[in-house]
């Protein structure tokens, strides 16, 4: 076998491009990290220590441009302007501007004008009895500054010679005879015309307009008497008397004590006292006789708000939908109900 000399190095490979770009971003990426670094501290110490100035502009703010453009405008230049801009009046204008001439109607429109007055003056004959009812007033006037005088106050003499002196020359009316009757004459504009037929009495239909019937009184506005009330106590066999309505018979009255709890009630109002509570329902007893009939009277004594009051309440009611009802019915009257259950 023979023996190789290896006395002499390998050759070096040479300098690539893909090494330069490998080391080329490295390198980026180290500034870009070391930048981001800075910044970030930069902007975390300024946040915590330090306060953002801005720096004002240098020069005015607002400035007028040297050539604007544009037209002037009618209105500049004028001394109100002036003492509003200086706080004083400017010397008098070189030039003054007179206002132009009023506008003269042309020939034509005198024309039609000239038509119009021709017209006018045909249409014032038309218009003469309306006139004459003016005239006669004004005559009226002056007759009555002649009577006077020049006394501004009328005396009963002048009021008569006035009187007289308008009824001059009119015949005066005279009395008909007895049993003498005028036909009626009708007359449109000053020629007599026949008078209307009027409906003879034969012809069949209304001949008389019915009268309505009179308003049905009501109890309440009767006063109670002694010969038309019967005591509760007294039947109409002893007293000879006929009970004419059921509802002035006295209703029975139930202690509030008696009352179990879940009875359906109505109450009819709050008052100061028992008695005034009592007049109230014979009161409302009489009004609603159809509704009151078969209830029983409650009143029941309250105290709120140290007040001492009287509840007026109805029993008699099978459930609470017969209270609501008969609530509905009085509410309808105007009446004052509200359904209540005993608790």
């Amino acid at each position: 076998m023979a023996d190789f000399p290896y006395g002499a190095d390998a050759p070096q490979p040479a300098f690539s491009a893909s090494t330069l770009m490998n080391l080329t971003g490295a390198a980026l990426s180290l500034a870009l990290i070391a930048g981001i670094g800075i910044w970030s501290y930069k902007l975390v110490m300024r946040d915590v220590t330090g306060i953002p100035v801005v720096r004002a502009i240098e020069g005015p703010m607002r400035t007028a441009p040297e050539d604007p453009g544009g037209e002037v405008a009618a209105n500049r230049g004028l001394a109100v302007n002036t003492i509003a801009a200086e706080g004083a009046a400017g010397a008098p204008e070189d030039r003054l501007m007179l206002a132009p001439a009023s506008v003269q109607p042309s020939d034509e429109d005198l024309e039609v004008t000239l038509a119009s007055a021709e017209l006018t003056d045909e249409g014032t004959d038309d218009a003469a009895g309306i006139n004459a009812a003016d005239a006669i007033s004004d005559m009226v006037a002056d007759a009555a500054a002649e009577t006077r005088g020049d006394s501004d106050e009328l005396t009963e003499a002048d009021v008569l010679a006035l009187a007289d002196q308008i009824a001059a020359g009119i015949q005066p009316l005279t009395e008909l005879p007895e049993g003498y009757d005028t036909p009626v004459s009708l007359s449109v504009d000053g020629e007599q015309v026949g008078n209307p037929n009027a409906i003879s009495a034969d012809v069949p239909g209304v001949s008389l307009s019915p009268r309505p019937p009179a308003r049905p009184m009501r109890i309440t506005g009767i006063e109670p008497t002694n010969s038309g009330i019967v005591p509760a106590s007294a039947s109409a066999a002893d007293t000879g008397v006929p009970v004419a309505n059921a509802s002035f018979e006295q209703a029975p009255s139930v202690a509030p004590s008696e009352i179990v709890a879940g009875t359906n009630l109505v109450q009819l109002g709050a008052f100061d006292s028992e008695a005034v509570a009592d007049e109230e329902w014979t009161r409302m007893s009489a009004q609603f006789a159809d509704f009151m009939t078969g209830k029983a009277k409650v009143i029941q004594r309250a105290e709120s708000g140290g007040r001492t009051f009287y509840r007026l309440r109805a029993m008699g009611f099978d459930d609470m939908s017969d209270a609501r009802r008969f609530c509905a019915a009085l509410v309808a009257e105007d009446a004052l109900c509200i359904p209540v259950q005993v608790r």
